[in-house]
């Protein structure tokens, strides 16, 4: 997995509550055990119109929205089936970041296990975040994955609007994806302590 520390990027707004794996990749592409080529099927009753053509009025196709690294859904994102192939597609298209007000428990795990930061936040700062990105596409949103941190740029003078809200994860979570671990990658980044562990039980 690429390592994550800071990332500053735009976003696409998805302001559809209860978006569910079916939704994310639909169950005909789930055959494929290779991960290549998920990202773009990713939403894709949503992407295409029943001619097979991009529907315009989908976030993901509009101009305003290309080359943005996070995706801003709606509440209960990922619900629905356990399969890691959501996170796949979403990693797949070009995401590395989701927030939401809330994430399903098995979702939010396979997000995790590839490489995609999924970031839940209140649903009073994920409804300003995502009118901000509406109201300017442009807008930059910077996630500090080290203070745990995440901020829209002071486009707003309104008093009640904050930029900024910190997040909760995993401690586990969080080393393995600053060093770019998976599972197997962080138990030989404790190889040395292991063995040494190991010839310390073996003195009698």
């Amino acid at each position: 997995m690429e390592k994550f520390t800071k990332l500053t990027t735009t976003a696409v707004p998805l302001p559809i509550e209860n978006i569910d794996t079916d939704q994310i990749i639909p169950a005909r592409f789930l055959k494929a055990t290779d991960k290549k080529g998920f990202g773009d099927n990713v939403f894709r009753d949503w992407r295409y119109n029943k001619g097979g053509d991009l529907d315009p009025s989908f976030p993901l196709n509009q101009k305003q929205y290309q080359g943005a690294q996070v995706l801003v859904a709606g509440d209960n994102f990922g619900c629905g089936s356990s399969r890691e192939h959501a996170a796949w597609a979403i990693v797949g298209y070009g995401f590395k970041v989701v927030i939401s007000s809330f994430f399903a428990d098995i979702f939010k795990g396979n997000a995790l296990n590839n490489g995609l930061l999924p970031i839940q936040v209140s649903p009073e700062y994920l409804s300003q975040l995502t009118a901000g990105i509406q109201e300017n596409p442009e807008l930059p949103i910077t996630i500090d994955l080290e203070n745990q941190v995440i901020e829209m740029a002071e486009v707003y003078t309104e008093p009640s609007r904050s930029t900024k809200a910190e997040f909760d994860l995993d401690p586990y979570k969080k080393v393995c994806m600053i060093n770019g671990y998976d599972d197997i990658d962080f138990l030989l980044s404790k190889k040395e302590a292991i063995e040494t562990f190991e010839k310390e039980r073996m003195v009698f």
